[in-house]
């Protein structure tokens, strides 16, 4: 059996065995270079694919090729990567200004488009956290129009939301040149609604609208409260959807939990699929801290990887940032710094992952995230809309702070300690049987310690 046919057979027989996010992944532009005595040496795009393989798949590639060739005793992996080799070759510039710290890679974004060409699925590290997220974008890349529609993504800050959605659209401009994709913020799309109908310019606006192939929005719950551009807004999407087009929405939560969004509106958003992204274990994001390092040109050492990954645990954005720490140390000293000068660097960013709160902080959560004061939280009415985040509240100054029941009943207008104990009773009942409650509590959660206060 030829080497090309072996590995096809092989790729055929994984397909099965993990997922199609995976799959497209790690197995993509692999290929069998040599097999002799019994060692078969594959091909990878990457140092960062051949380190992934070799610790993931290779149990699963060697009994596959050995059901082929019951000869086969060993597997390796080796890079064939042209670009990577010229660019590792290549000398490199030191800049001797510590401001130039987050321009080691320039990229344009497309004034066409509004993609910002850096961010690819290639460059995108799959985990459990965001499989499914990353799979229905891709689906989507693939057959705009057909496959979700809309697509919806929510997860918290950081996770990497706009990567995904801007992955998506630079595949499609890569698959469908023709076609007319625009990617755009929601804070942005609401600055030209109002400057839209300042000017008369609605209709005009709307038009224009219309005439996209794929529209991506980025943070659709700044859409909550801003009646005039839920009704625009509204309008494009009908237009959109009834002739086939792709929409791409992202947010910091699901349709059910965005606060002031017109019922008919949160149907639409709801009406296509619907995929979360996690926070990433510390596997994978030790895989994102190495994929961040080859994409950079850098190498650190394990146990500078390791802290780093231990200790920035929520956020992926934050895991680039303390390797741009990293970088200005070495354009300053010409070194990579070690394990002691690397917690002395990250000092801010570790600390600020520490696990604390404190009662005015869960307060000024809970109320932001239903869109409420924290006055509202605090009075006696029993209106529906007040009464839920108030008790999920007091669950949380139980689990979080381990208030007493007493203590919690005191910070709410002096309400009896039973009330306490029944709201957090409620709230963790709740939580076990209502999935939109559970992802509800976990986003607010995530929030109490990744977000600044009065953010």
């Amino acid at each position: 059996m030829q080497n090309e046919e072996l590995w096809q057979s092989v790729l055929g027989q994984v397909q099965f065995a993990v997922s199609k996010a995976n799959f497209a992944t790690w197995f993509r532009n692999t290929k069998i270079v040599s097999s002799e005595n019994g060692e078969v040496v594959i091909s990878v795009p990457n140092a960062f694919s051949k380190e992934w393989l070799s610790n993931k798949y290779n149990s699963l590639i060697l009994k596959i090729l050995r059901t082929s060739d019951n000869n086969i005793r060993l597997i390796n992996f080796t890079v064939d990567s042209p670009a990577l080799q010229q660019k590792q070759n290549k000398p490199q510039k030191i800049k001797e200004d510590p401001s130039d710290q987050l321009q080691f890679q320039e990229f344009k974004v497309n004034q066409e488009t509004n993609l910002n060409p850096s961010y690819l699925f290639d460059n995108f590290v799959v985990g459990s956290f965001n499989e499914l997220a990353h799979a229905a974008t891709w689906a989507t890349s693939e057959s705009p129009g057909t496959v979700y529609n809309p697509l919806f993504i929510y997860g918290g800050v950081g996770l990497g939301k706009t990567h995904l959605l801007q992955a998506a659209g630079n595949r499609a401009i890569s698959l469908f040149p023709e076609k007319k994709i625009t990617y755009i913020a929601a804070e942005r799309f609401i600055s030209k609604i109002v400057e839209a109908i300042r000017n008369q310019e609605i209709e005009s606006l709307k038009k224009k609208f219309s005439q996209v192939d794929i529209l991506i929005i980025d943070d659709v719950q700044f859409f909550a409260g801003k009646d005039k551009t839920q009704e625009e807004f509204f309008h494009i999407y009908n237009n959109l959807y009834q002739n086939g087009k792709q929409i791409i929405l992202s947010s910091d939560r699901p349709p059910s939990a965005i606060p002031a969004i017109t019922e008919r509106l949160r149907s639409r958003f709801e009406g296509g699929m619907i995929a979360d992204i996690g926070t990433p274990d510390f596997e994978t994001r030790l895989a994102i801290l190495k994929s961040k390092c080859e994409q950079k040109n850098i190498t650190l050492a394990n146990d500078v990887l390791d802290y780093i990954a231990n200790n920035i645990q929520k956020n992926i954005r934050e895991l680039e940032g303390s390797l741009n720490r990293l970088l200005v140390y070495q354009k300053i000293n010409q070194k990579m710094p070690d394990i002691e000068q690397t917690k002395k660097l990250l000092q801010g960013l570790t600390s600020s992952q520490r696990k604390s709160t404190s009662p005015k902080r869960i307060l000024q959560v809970v109320a932001n995230f239903y869109d409420l004061k924290q006055d509202d939280l605090l009075t006696l009415t029993r209106r529906k809309e007040i009464v839920r985040p108030r008790q999920i509240a007091m669950y949380l100054l139980r689990t979080e702070l381990n208030e007493s029941f007493p203590s919690i009943g005191r910070k709410f207008q002096g309400k009896d300690h039973t009330t306490a104990m029944y709201a957090c009773t409620k709230i963790s009942q709740r939580i076990e049987e209502d999935n939109a409650l559970s992802i509800d509590v976990n986003l607010i959660k995530q929030r109490i310690y990744s977000e600044p206060e009065n953010s």
